[in-house]
């Protein structure tokens, strides 16, 4: 374990602060820590960590991409090099940033664990510092973050980090960034599922969603189901796997579940709950049919949540059933409509600009990506990283221009 200080001039006198009284909490905090010693520790285990761990991610506001259960089954199925940075403040954990080192062609980049399979990454800190937004000195905050990680790593890439989140601004403002090419998009749950309709075009969504009934009983009916038992979840996870390799290969795209790794990291997140904090890393929904396709998976979907933020962490259809009955859609209003009454204040269909998505979700957040070179070699990949990125965002902001490159991605295989 390393540990380094930042120094940044003394608290103000308890009269200072008596004279302040009139003006927010938020403020003061936000004064005193701008004006803290801050120490930055590095851990190569998430063991020694843990109490702490938890107890930071018990805010809603922390993704649960953070969370400990999540990042544990990632190490459990990746077993890569972590470089955790623990941050101090007047013996008070400040913050936890979950960070491991992924090396590639002779670089060593420090990212958030699972960083590929993440919808949203926050990293982990204490109200204090949390709302302190944007009044950490950056330009120190920076140099000890690199000295932290020097010698371990070459760049520090932390990925699809929303600059506010739920209203509050994230304490890595300040700190070298990109936006990313990707955004997210959101469903606000409001307290019935009438209310949440009519932040859409509710008219024409239950219009729809009759004519899907209609087929689909046509087809000879449908079951939404959400498996109680364990080994109900870990099969309908493999069909999952089964359904997204067919669709890769049609697209001639490579399938970023194939790996073993990843496979047993997500199966590994099956297991990870805790009903009393509202917490499951993984949880399987699908759509299972009647009639003469009896017991056969229509639609299924991946979801997670931790306290009252719902993701939506992948789906897939069959689509050699039903294709006409927009099983995939169907779905989606099964489980929204369902988590109405269960205490979700918000359903997140995650990164990635999809028509189906922005026809449900009338919120889109822009993600950014902390791009901190730590050694030479990190400063030409992290040169290297914003070209790549502005250059994707460009395309992606272009719809006949994205269709095109996605053409060629498709032929080159």
């Amino acid at each position: 374990m390393q540990t380094q200080t930042l120094d940044v001039p003394e608290q103000p006198s308890d009269d200072g602060a008596l004279a302040e009284m009139a003006i927010s909490r938020l403020r003061q905090v936000s004064m005193k820590l701008a004006m803290a010693k801050i120490d930055i520790a590095v851990f190569d285990a998430m063991q020694p960590l843990e109490d702490d761990w938890r107890a930071l991610e018990a805010d809603d506001l922390q993704s649960l991409h953070q969370s400990y259960d999540w990042c544990a089954a990632w190490v459990n199925a990746f077993q890569r090099p972590l470089a955790i940075l623990k941050g101090t403040y007047a013996g008070e954990t400040a913050f936890i940033l979950p960070i491991e080192i992924v090396k590639s062609r002779g670089l060593a980049v420090a990212k958030f664990m699972a960083a590929d399979h993440s919808n949203i990454n926050t990293g982990l800190f204490s109200g204090n510092f949390a709302e302190s937004g944007g009044s950490i000195d950056a330009g120190k905050f920076a140099r000890q973050l690199q000295h932290a990680l020097k010698g371990r790593a070459d760049l520090l890439l932390l990925q699809n980090i929303p600059l506010e989140w739920r209203g509050r601004q994230t304490p890595l403002t300040g700190l070298p960034m990109v936006q990313n090419q990707n955004h997210a998009y959101q469903l606000p749950l409001l307290p019935v599922f009438e209310e949440t309709l009519k932040q859409l075009n509710a008219k024409s969504r239950r219009k729809k969603f009759r004519v899907q009934s209609k087929r689909l009983e046509a087809a000879g009916g449908v079951e939404y189901v959400i498996p109680p038992t364990s080994e109900e979840q870990h099969r309908l996870l493999d069909i999952f796997f089964r359904l997204k390799g067919i669709r890769f290969a049609k697209l001639g795209l490579p399938d970023v579940f194939a790996d073993r790794e990843t496979q047993a990291f997500l199966h590994g997140l099956i297991d990870k709950r805790d009903e009393t904090k509202q917490y499951f890393g993984l949880q399987m929904h699908a759509l299972r049919l009647k009639g003469e396709n009896e017991d056969w998976i229509a639609s299924i979907s991946g979801i997670s949540r931790k306290g009252d933020h719902v993701i939506c962490q992948f789906g897939a259809i069959d689509e050699d059933l039903a294709p006409d009955t927009s099983p995939g859609e169907f779905l989606y209003w099964q489980t929204i409509s369902g988590l109405h009454g269960k205490g979700v204040a918000m359903f997140d269909f995650g990164l990635g600009d999809q028509t189906y998505k922005r026809s449900w979700a009338p919120v889109e957040t822009a993600h950014y990506d902390v791009v901190l070179p730590v050694s030479p070699f990190g400063l030409v990949a992290g040169a290297a990283h914003r070209i790549v990125t502005r250059g994707k965002a460009h395309i992606k902001a272009r719809p006949k221009l994205y269709k095109f490159a996605q053409g060629i991605r498709a032929r080159i295989g």
